[in-house]
Formats: structure tokens, sequence, C-alpha cells
């Protein structure tokens, strides 16, 4: 160790936030990613309904905008590796799996609701589409790395399914002044 000073400060290595789908509830197992994303790619739409019998000067439809699509997220490519401990990758492939079944052992008859979290907490979502490829295998046939592609699309935290209220609560509504 010549040069090297035995109390010389440790170069601390920066803390690696692994992205996660934290499962509301504890309804499901929390999807941890193995490796992070390299991209995330964002999408929102906007509904405009089109009224073809009342068009303006230049002959176009009439449009009116009908309200917002929820956020879709897409997590491209994400990788899991267990080349080194030689087990199956199927182990984290079979919890991801989880999310696109039905909650098992519950009345709901729907997949779990999951929070993505990576640093900051980004929305409540479910998850739309999942993909999955195995890609690298053991001499006996064990699968030790997948690549996954999953859409995830955002839900209402107040108003998440399986909910037994609503957003709009029934107490808080106002009567309609027309109905007398």
């Amino acid at each position: 160790m010549a040069g090297q000073s035995i109390n010389a400060p440790q170069k601390l290595q920066p803390q690696l936030n692994k992205a996660k789908l934290k499962a509301y509830n504890g309804e499901a197992p929390d999807i941890e990613l193995m490796f992070n994303p390299s991209q995330i790619s964002f999408s929102r739409t906007n509904n405009w309904q089109e009224n073809s019998g009342n068009r303006g000067s230049s002959l176009l439809p009439k449009i009116n905008f009908a309200g917002v699509q929820p956020y879709s997220l897409e997590l491209k490519q994400i990788i899991y590796d267990t080349y080194e401990t030689k087990e199956s990758v199927m182990k984290y492939i079979d919890i991801i799996k989880k999310g696109v079944e039905k909650i098992e052992g519950s009345g709901d008859k729907r997949p779990p609701v999951y929070n993505f979290i990576w640093k900051d907490e980004y929305f409540y979502c479910v998850i739309k589409s999942l993909t999955y490829n195995l890609m690298m295998f053991m001499t006996d046939g064990t699968p030790v790395r997948a690549i996954v592609d999953i859409s995830l699309q955002e839900v209402d935290k107040n108003n998440l399914p399986g909910g037994t209220e609503s957003a709009s609560k029934a107490n808080n509504r106002q009567p309609d002044p027309r109905l007398g």
C-alpha cells in the first residue's frame, strides 16, 4: 500500500436510487427495477368532439373540448439479469406479471394499483401492458436475462380502482336547481 495513507478518506460512491412500482396498500408485491431505465416516455392526449353539422366559414366542423386522457408512461428495455447467480430470472418476471393479473385472495377482480417512484413520486398507475423477452439461458435451459417493456396508465389517487368512495362524494354535491 505504498503511497496510500491508512487514514485516507474513502471515496463515497453515489447512492443509486432504483426506480420501482410500489403497490398501493400492499395489494401486490412491489416491483423494483434491477437496472434503471435509460429513457422514460410520457404522453397524454386531449379529447375533442366534432360536431359535423355545425360548420364555420372554412367548412371545418366545430369542435368542443371533451376532457383529457390520463398520462401514459412507457418504460422500455428494462434489463433483468441473474447470470452471475445462475438462478432463474423468472423470479423477477413472475412478480412483474402479478401487475397484469387479478389480485390474489381479494374480492376485487382487477390488477393492482401502483405508485411509480424514482427518487420522486410520479403518479399512481396501473400496468396497461407488459412485454418480456427471455434473452440468455444457462446450458440447462434456465433463463438468466430478460428485457422488459412496461406501459403504465395514470389513475386518480383520489378515486383509485377498488375504492369504496367516489371522488365526487354524494353529500358534497349541490342539488340541481332545475329539479325543484
